[in-house]
């Protein structure tokens, strides 16, 4: 039986009415911040893993998982994609030419990344065929010179399917007549719409006109799609070896990693950020704690006289102290799962209500507040919520134990 009694002691002492008003404030106010840390760190969390999945899920759709480029052009283009398409974890292979250039029409300009395309064979490395608002990817002929705009480009630019657009290269023609830029006009074929940066930064043109542009005989590179986006790195090192040692093999990550690197960093820090809620909280613990211990001296005394050891009284306030904890993590990851849940219902909701979009659609890429919760980070935050709590009682339980009864008790 005395085995159990601080445990029971330790629990009544959470549900019990204190004496001093001010310790049960403070005992309700690390309860009530345990909670909110943890509910804040899970929602927060879980909105930025959706921001980063959204992320991936739509720029991956137009940029190629792999590419295989030799600045000389690749010669021999047919057969080397028929040798990639035969791996099996290669789903496609296209031709292209990537580069970067200056697009104008009348006063406006901007810089843009172009990427001159097979038309037939680019629905096997990207989807961007089914992202078009306007027109189409077949209608980009060789010899007509059409190009296909991000839709934020498109909108930046003041252009629409039929009109002009001026693409100066970043290299020069020597002439009698002097030493020029090489500048062509295009004609716009269609506009693509992916809700993610490359709408502001992409220029799609045909193959067969970039090459003459370029003075090229064939393709400088190979997009290639695998089956597993997080495997591109590792099938294309195992396609390395097959390849001349000239060409250069690189994946999405290098051209897209800095963009997913950066809502890593977010995310961490934010979870830093937030985690000094909890550690609040934590802190908060440490004083109810500790004003409890003196508030109860004398029960402290009476209970060491009727048996019970230091050891067990130690027992008592950590029960109270992890008790309070584990109540706010409970409390806090109840509320947190279900908010990651339904946030962007909740959101949506809020609009209606007030009349305000949070994500104005003609500003940003994603118009709605994207959550996809991880198990992993919900149990992480509460086994980190848990041991804050722990380390937080062992201090005042330490000191509780050290009290000797006749000293307590002397002024009693």
């Amino acid at each position: 039986m005395l085995k159990n009694v601080p445990l029971m002691i330790g629990l009544r002492y959470i549900r019990a009415k204190r004496r001093h008003q001010f310790i049960s404030f403070v005992s309700g106010f690390s309860l009530v911040g345990m909670a909110l840390g943890v509910m804040a760190l899970i929602i927060v969390l879980s909105v930025m893993n959706g921001f980063d999945r959204e992320m991936k899920s739509r720029v991956l759709q137009v940029v190629p998982h792999g590419f295989i480029e030799h600045k000389a052009g690749l010669d021999n283009w047919q057969a080397l994609r028929q040798q990639l398409v035969e791996h099996p974890e290669v789903v496609g292979a296209a031709p292209s030419i990537n580069g970067f250039a200056l697009l104008s029409r009348g006063a406006r300009t901007t810089g843009v990344e172009f990427s001159a395309i097979h038309p037939q064979l680019q629905p096997e490395v990207s989807k961007v065929a089914r992202s078009m608002i306007m027109g189409s990817i077949e209608d980009v002929k060789p010899g007509e010179f059409g190009v296909v705009l991000g839709v934020l480009l498109a909108r930046k630019l003041g252009a629409m399917p039929g009109d002009k657009v001026t693409l100066t290269l970043p290299e020069v023609r020597i002439t009698p007549a002097g030493v020029y830029p090489r500048v062509k006009r295009f004609t716009v074929k269609g506009v693509f719409e992916v809700g993610a940066p490359v709408d502001q930064q992409l220029a799609l043109v045909h193959l067969d006109d970039m090459q003459r542009l370029q003075r090229l005989s064939s393709p400088t590179g190979l997009q290639v799609e695998v089956t597993d986006i997080y495997r591109a790195g590792e099938v294309l090192a195992q396609l390395k070896p097959f390849l001349p040692d000239e060409y250069e093999i690189s994946d999405w990550s290098h051209s897209q990693g800095s963009l997913f690197q950066a809502v890593k960093m977010e995310k961490m820090m934010v979870g830093v950020l937030l985690s000094t809620i909890i550690a609040v909280a934590a802190f908060n613990i440490v004083s109810s704690l500790v004003l409890m211990v003196s508030d109860k001296r004398s029960d402290i005394a009476v209970l060491r006289t009727m048996g019970l050891t230091a050891r067990q009284v130690v027992v008592i306030f950590l029960v109270q102290g992890v008790g309070v904890g584990v109540l706010g993590i409970g409390i806090g990851a109840t509320l947190g799962v279900l908010g990651a849940l339904y946030i962007s219902d909740l959101v949506t909701g809020l609009e209606k209500l007030v009349g305000l979009k949070v994500f104005d659609p003609n500003v940003y890429f994603i118009s709605e507040i994207p959550s996809h919760m991880y198990i992993s980070d919900v149990a992480a935050i509460a086994v980190t919520a848990l041991c804050l709590s722990f380390l937080a009682t062992v201090y005042p339980a330490w000191r509780a134990g050290q009290i000797e009864p006749a000293e307590a008790l002397r002024y009693e």
